[in-house]
């Protein structure tokens, strides 16, 4: 029973993860329209939601030739976290199966 409780909570994470770099994949994209108004409740919120993230790794990156290329090592950070959940989310399974048989 423990182990499907586990592999539930990891898929839920899994899937939270996968929409959060949706939501980074948007954000970044966004940038591309400087024009926008980020006074927009949605954008502001996608923003609020995002930049906190994002600023981790520009204040490691700085950006190059005004080009910021931050995002790429944050996306990188995403998914190897992502894979990694899902990676112990199948384990769990995995070990639910054997232990029950």
């Amino acid at each position: 029973m423990a182990f499907e409780i586990s592999s539930i909570i990891f898929g839920v994470l899994g899937q939270t993860l996968l929409i959060y770099s949706y939501l980074l994949i948007i954000r970044v994209l966004l940038t591309w329209f400087p024009n926008l108004d980020w006074s927009n409740p949605i954008l502001a919120n996608l923003s609020a939601i995002t930049d906190p993230y994002l600023n981790l790794f520009r204040g490691i990156i700085p950006p190059i030739g005004g080009l910021d290329i931050s995002p790429i090592l944050a996306f990188l950070l995403l998914n190897f976290v992502e894979s990694f959940i899902n990676y112990l989310r199948f384990a769990s399974l995995n070990t639910a199966i054997q232990f029950y048989g």
